[in-house]
Order: structure tokens, then sequence, then C-alpha cells
């Protein structure tokens, strides 16, 4: 098993694309940390009719822009765990992985184990650039930037985490939809425009918040307990430990998925 880990965790960093991502994704939240923390600088509530019924308050303003690339940067970890399932389908190496290891359910659980430690490493590079571009614009607004606040660097980890789980999805996914095109397809149309939609409709109206909190976008900021959604009067999280499971589960079905289909049949 320790084999196939380092195996699978050598395809992916030997590749060019996982560092391409990473540097995307630290340039756009960057952008959007440093931008979000400016506009909910400048107001105390905000709401989906901008009637004013949510109280943006210092803290929550931390949270959400600290935790703002579990909330919109999420795309990168799981397309980066995606393609490296789906890659080894369009450069033909998965026979030669499955015949140094014949066990496919050891091959599943290596990517996902590699998928999660690179995952980390997205989660850290990601998380870290929201915290640096918006407590450095919090701070010359002369706004509190709460870094020596507990609750801050808690919600700081749990970010990390979350976008680690993302990975981990991806790798899921990725098991399923072994088409790389497909991948990439369906990560970014789920991410950034069905799951958004879903969560605006589902929001306004009754009982519809409940069941936009089980959405993955939803469950992972649940873990991290930073919500840009929520901040803005969207919807409602579940805690830290149901978003986990939540999370969990979609990796678990779609993980088994892959494995029941894709690995099931033979491959040449």
């Amino acid at each position: 098993m320790k084999a196939a880990i380092v195996t699978e965790y050598r395809k992916l960093v030997t590749t060019r694309m996982w560092w391409i991502l990473l540097l995307a994704m630290a340039a756009y939240m960057l952008f959007l940390a440093a931008a979000m923390a400016w506009a909910f600088s400048q107001g105390q509530s905000t709401g989906p009719s901008g009637d004013g019924d949510v109280v943006i308050t210092p803290e929550m303003t931390v949270r959400t822009v600290y935790a703002l690339a579990v909330s919109l940067g999420y795309v990168f970890p799981l397309v980066v765990g995606g393609l490296s399932f789906s890659g080894e389908f369009r450069h033909k190496t998965v026979t030669p992985t499955l015949l140094a290891e014949p066990r496919r359910g050891v091959v599943v659980l290596a990517k996902l184990v590699a998928g999660a430690a690179l995952g980390l490493v997205f989660g850290v590079v990601g998380t870290l650039a929201c915290v640096g571009a918006g407590s450095g614009v919090l701070a010359a607004l002369g706004e509190p930037t709460f870094l020596g606040d507990p609750v801050a660097w808690r919600t700081i980890g749990l970010s990390v985490v979350a976008l680690a789980l993302w990975s981990l999805v991806g790798v899921a996914l990725g098991s399923v939809l072994t088409n790389q095109v497909a991948v990439i397809v369906v990560a970014l149309a789920f991410t950034q425009f069905v799951e958004p939609i879903a969560r605006v409709a589902l929001g306004s109206i009754d009982g519809g918040a409940r069941i936009a909190a089980y959405l993955p976008g939803a469950a992972g900021e649940a873990v991290s307990g930073g919500s840009f959604y929520a901040a803005s009067g969207i919807g409602e999280l579940l805690p830290v430990w149901g978003g986990l499971l939540v999370m969990l589960a979609y990796v678990a079905v779609l993980a088994a998925a892959g494995r029941l289909t894709t690995l099931r049949r033979d491959i040449t």
C-alpha cells in the first residue's frame, strides 16, 4: 500500500498541471480576498434583496474572507484531483498502473491518499492567499484582522481541511468520469453555475435552505465555518461535523461507483 501511495503521489507532482493550477488559485484568491475584504468593510449589512436583513459583523467579515477559497476557489483542488484519475486513461497509463498493482481497490485508495496530500498543499496556499490579502486590506482600512484570535485560526485550519476534501471529491469523480475533458467540464459547470444557482433558488423557498445545506459546496463551507453565501444572506450551514460527514459521503459514494463501474471492467 505504501509503495502504491508513493507512486501515485509522484505521478501527481511530476506533471506541470498541478503547479499551474496552484499558481492560478493563489492569484485568483489574492484578488478575490482583497476585493471582498474591502467590500464587506464598507457596509454593516447585506441580504439577497438588499434590505439589510443580515448584519455583517467584523468577526463574520474575517471568517468569510479567510475562508473565501472554500466558497469560491474549491474548483482548483477539485479539478487537480479529477485529473489524477482521468489522466491515466487519456495518456494510456492505466494499464501499467494496474499491472504494477492489480488490486484495484488499493489503486483507488492510493489515489485518494495522494490526492489528499496534494489537496492539503492547495488548501494551505489558497487559504494563506486569502488570509494575506484579506488581512492586509482590513488592516489598511483600520478594521480588525482577528489574527490573534483562536477562532480565526480555527477557521483558517478548517479551510485547509475543506479544500483537501475537495481534492478527494475530485479523485472520486475522476474514477467515474474517466474522460479528462468531461471531468473539467462537469467540475466547472457544477461549481460555477449549477450549485450557485441551486443555492440561491433553494434559499428563496420555504425549507429549501435546509436542502441546499447538503450540497457539496455548502458542506465544504460548513467544514470551514466561513461562508460567502451565508454572509450574503443566502442559505444556512450545517455544523462542522455535519459538513465533514457530508463531504466524506460524497467521496465514498463516488469512489465506490468508480470502483464498481470503471475499475470493474477489463481495461486494455
